[in-house]
């Protein structure tokens, strides 16, 4: 038996008002949805490891929730737009990690958002270039960029993102397919 939604909001607002037991409350409510966030995310990774992966992302996302700076929580719309954020800093630094030293002589590979919402790049330097491409389109539109993050990064939603961002779902539409073409045309140039 699932609780509703709005125990989810109330409860954030419960944590960020400093309520000592509202946290222990929440994580049970929103710990299955940031799983099957993360294992979206994790699914270009080894086969063996996705469990352990999935598992350690949501874990890191959620102890960088904890031990940050004190949010203004506004709904649960919020809380997983920050999460989304959170996993996408999280994927980006261990393949900079991984990466270092690296980026020499090996083939570009393309990034294909497409429609389909749901997992990283499968190559550290895929996931770097997209990061890079981003950050650009960021400079330029934020909004656009915030769509990205949280369809892409946190497998948010069309509804989701629009609550998160205060804007209409027809609105979100248009600046997820325009985005989607930006990022395309930038990651091919860089090929």
């Amino acid at each position: 038996m699932s609780t509703p939604a709005p125990d989810v909001t109330g409860l954030l607002l419960s944590w960020r008002d400093g309520q000592p037991d509202a946290l222990d409350r929440l994580l049970p409510l929103v710990y299955a949805k940031l799983h099957r966030l993360a294992h979206g995310r994790m699914r270009a990774e080894s086969p063996g490891c996705q469990t352990l992966q999935t598992t350690a992302l949501v874990h890191e996302a959620f102890v960088r929730l904890v031990d940050g700076e004190r949010i203004s929580w506004q709904n649960r719309a919020h809380f997983y737009a920050l999460c989304a954020r959170l996993m996408r800093r999280i994927l980006v630094d261990r393949a900079r990690a991984r990466s270092a030293g690296k980026r020499g002589g090996e083939e570009a590979h393309a990034i294909r958002l497409g429609d389909w919402i749901g997992a990283v790049p499968a190559q550290d330097e895929e996931l770097l270039d997209l990061e890079h491409a981003l950050q650009r389109l960021g400079e330029s539109d934020p909004r656009k960029a915030r769509v990205v993050e949280m369809r892409y990064f946190g497998g948010l939603t069309l509804e989701e993102t629009a609550a998160a961002l205060g804007t209409s779902t027809q609105t979100v539409t248009r600046d997820w397919r325009v985005a989607k073409g930006w990022l395309a045309h930038e990651l091919r140039s860089r090929d």
